[in-house]
């Protein structure tokens, strides 16, 4: 019997559990490792940040549906791999061992890259439930004392979707509070240019999210760095193309919430030859470790460079469904070196789509490749993206329940986005 221990229970671990049990079967042992007992569906905090969902909603216990496809759970955090032994240490001392192991533990916000930033000092975040809890308490006070906002991304961040999507859903719960005409918003963006998105960006992203943001009174600055946070008062150097300084900015806030950049977590970036320097893991293209060929990984903790150079270093994002196509290639690689004694042969479909909320609209975009130049790209806009992205939340959690091996972002992005079967 071959043991496959997943790291991250995330929207990548979870899936990656199932469908590596399922591919596996009876005859292996899966487990999953992760730091909190239940399932958080981080796509829908942008939601929470505005009391527009509750924590209760988006969550999961996770023993209770990964026990009932056989799957084992170990609730633990990681602080130590020792790769060349095939074991983990956690921070109460237990040694985990494993014969293969799955890393899908997502990154470490970086916060501490930029001065008085994160939630700890005096920026809010929407990248963990607890964070979005805490911007949410935030918010609050802003209702209580309106006044300038800030929201955006630091230099060096690679998800930028849920800043806009923060951005809009933001200036739809304070229009609902009758409260929008006492509080000025400013994108503060490191991109080059707005709806780059760390992609290039795709089709008519550029043209649609400047006149969205014109159409809500939402002024913006690319090319951004934040030198420095304070309460209240926020630095910003505008850079121009050539990477010089063109302006400086100090900019008063109320609220504010800015993605971090994203780095590996310290368990994963201190194990020897497994990681670039910003702690990355490096994968050939069958999502398997160069250096260690029974550690495989996918999703937001892989390296993967940059689309393009930038004035502001922006990094790739990783979006839902190339995480999932990761996953299921890690599961069959898996099932072709253990069951089959062959070498792997699959490989993810590194494609950009995604649903984003924008309060009482949407936008959606595809981009195949995720790389210019690419064979299909476009960036549309409507209603029906706001509820194709209440639904997807619903269809989701749905599936963990379910404990499904089935590709949960194809399936649903095929009926909801209206285009062939992905390749």
């Amino acid at each position: 019997m071959v043991k496959v221990v997943v790291l991250g229970a995330g929207t990548g671990g979870m899936p990656a559990a199932y469908e590596t049990k399922e591919i596996l079967g009876k005859d292996h042992e899966v487990v999953m490792v992760n730091e909190r007992p239940d399932f958080r569906f981080v796509p829908s905090n942008p939601w929470v940040a505005v009391g527009w969902r509750e924590p209760e909603a988006i969550t999961i216990p996770i023993e209770k549906y990964l026990s009932k496809k056989k799957i084992g759970f170990i609730c633990a955090r990681v602080v130590e791999i020792d790769a060349k032994n095939n074991q983990m240490k956690t921070e109460s001392g237990d040694i985990i061992d494993y014969d293969y192991l799955i890393i899908a533990t997502g990154p470490k916000l970086a916060f501490a890259n930029i001065e008085g930033a994160g939630p700890d000092y005096f920026t809010q975040s929407v990248c963990t439930l607890d964070h979005a809890m805490q911007c949410y308490v935030d918010f609050k006070k802003l209702l209580e004392n309106p006044g300038p906002v800030i929201v955006g991304s630091f230099q060096g961040a690679s998800c930028f979707g849920p800043a806009y999507e923060y951005a809009f859903i933001l200036d739809k719960a304070l229009r609902d509070a009758k409260m929008r005409d006492k509080v000025p918003i400013h994108f503060v963006t490191s991109e080059p240019y707005i709806g780059h998105l760390g992609l290039g960006g795709v089709g008519d992203s550029k043209a649609m999210l400047e006149s969205e943001l014109r159409s809500k009174d939402i002024k913006w600055i690319c090319n951004a760095t934040v030198d420095k946070v304070a309460k209240g008062l926020m630095h910003v150097s505008e850079l121009n193309r050539k990477g010089d300084v063109d302006f400086n900015h100090e900019l008063p806030f109320n609220h504010s919430m800015l993605i971090p950049p994203f780095a590996g977590i310290d368990a994963v970036a201190n194990v020897e030859g497994l990681c670039n320097p910003k702690g990355f893991v490096i994968t050939d293209e069958f999502q398997r470790s160069p250096t260690y060929p029974n550690i495989f990984s996918g999703g937001v903790c892989v390296a993967i460079p940059p689309v393009e150079v930038t004035p502001v270093p922006t990094g790739t994002p990783k979006t839902g469904y190339m995480i999932e196509t990761m996953m299921t290639a890690i599961a069959h690689n898996l099932k072709s070196i253990i069951v089959n004694n062959e070498e792997p042969s699959s490989k993810g479909t590194w494609h950009a789509i995604c649903l984003a909320d924008m309060g009482d609209t949407g936008a959606a975009f595809v981009a195949m490749p995720q790389i210019p130049p690419r064979n299909i790209t476009w960036f549309k806009k409507g209603k029906w993206v706001h509820y194709a992205k209440i639904g997807f939340e619903k269809y989701f959690i749905r599936k963990m329940k379910a404990g499904t091996s089935e590709p949960i972002y194809e399936k649903y992005m095929l009926k909801a986005l209206g285009i062939e079967r992905l390749k």
